[in-house]
């Protein structure tokens, strides 16, 4: 049997992110049973002591083993852990050692949400990819600059460690999970039984970009303020670069190194997201927003806001904007 450990980590815990896996997999062995196969998995939660621990005040879950006792997992998930991240990621250095040795004889390993920060404090994403919250995405990449965060991404599978975007997308990498181990008719009733679309593999359409400001570049933040604050108009790096006195080189460098971004990328996500919360709220029209937030190029408009959305501004606006569902 596969068996699949679930730690129980110290901290604010997403409940979700512990009974989510418990549910599915242990869910999985009834599909299987119901197809006349035998059970694959066996579900343990694994505490650094046996200690119950309570979640939001009102739930206690109590491990089923601890890392010291013999225990071989064939997978360890992660579960999201909020809160201050270096607090968190100290509460839980325990874990570490365990989870590489058991990597190094053969366990994979899939970090659930923000999960990603505990995955990443034990060295075995260093020069792979991972994904994680959105919202975290700045603060991740601050932290662990030596990981490709790749925050549009709903899966990541780095030969046997995964990682999975924020919140309920968990679910998605749980699905494919079930697939990998089992087949592809026993994901697709999963997917059925618990609702959850499958194949869904981009987390950007979700996602509200906030400028990273949590740096010491007060040029690069004043660059930032004025195209935040003149999204409207035609904003070039030269303007720029006169602007604040700075070398159109130099101001790239430092622009990249503090907001993960070029500046022509900056540029068009701000612009972007003001072209979004108007597709949600207004009646206007795709033409009418394309021209209010600086573009004269439809097809430039429409290529960029699908790159960044991973929707066309069409299917953006019949998403979100429920005044224009309702007039069709």
């Amino acid at each position: 049997m596969k068996q699949i450990s679930i730690l129980v980590p110290k901290g604010a815990v997403a409940l979700s992110c512990i009974e989510g896996p418990f549910v599915l997999f242990t869910k999985a062995n009834d599909f299987l049973e119901s197809v006349g196969k035998d059970p694959l998995f066996n579900v343990k939660l694994v505490g650094l002591s046996k200690e119950a621990h309570e979640y939001d005040r009102f739930f206690k879950v109590t491990p089923d083993v601890v890392i010291t006792e013999k225990h071989k997992a064939d997978l360890i998930i992660i579960p999201a852990v909020n809160g201050e991240r270096e607090t968190v990621i100290e509460q839980n250095k325990d874990f570490y050692p365990w989870i590489v040795q058991q990597h190094e004889e053969g366990s994979e390993v899939a970090s659930l949400c923000v999960g990603a920060f505990l995955l990443a404090s034990t060295g075995l994403l260093k020069g792979k990819r991972c994904s994680t919250h959105w919202l975290a995405a700045n603060e991740f990449r601050n932290m662990f600059p030596d990981i490709e965060l790749v925050s549009e991404k709903i899966i990541t599978d780095e030969k046997g460690i995964y990682s999975s975007g924020g919140a309920n997308s968990f679910w998605n990498l749980l699905i494919y999970l079930i697939e990998k181990y089992t087949d592809r008719d026993m994901a697709i009733l999963a997917s059925k039984y618990f609702e959850i679309e499958i194949d869904r593999t981009n987390q950007a359409t979700f996602t509200i970009f906030k400028g990273q400001r949590e740096h010491q570049d007060e040029s690069v933040k004043q660059a930032q303020e004025f195209i935040e604050q003149n999204w409207q108009e035609k904003i070039t790096v030269e303007q720029l670069s006169s602007m604040f006195a700075v070398g159109r080189r130099s101001l790239e460098r430092r622009f990249k190194k503090a907001t993960s971004n070029t500046v022509s990328e900056y540029i068009q996500r701000v612009k972007v997201e003001v072209a979004k919360k108007s597709f949600e709220s207004s009646r206007k029209n795709i033409n009418e927003i394309m021209w209010e937030v600086g573009y004269s190029d439809t097809k430039a408009f429409r290529t960029i806001f699908k790159k960044t959305t991973g929707l066309s501004p069409l299917e953006y606006r019949n998403k979100y904007n429920k005044g224009a569902t309702a007039a069709k």
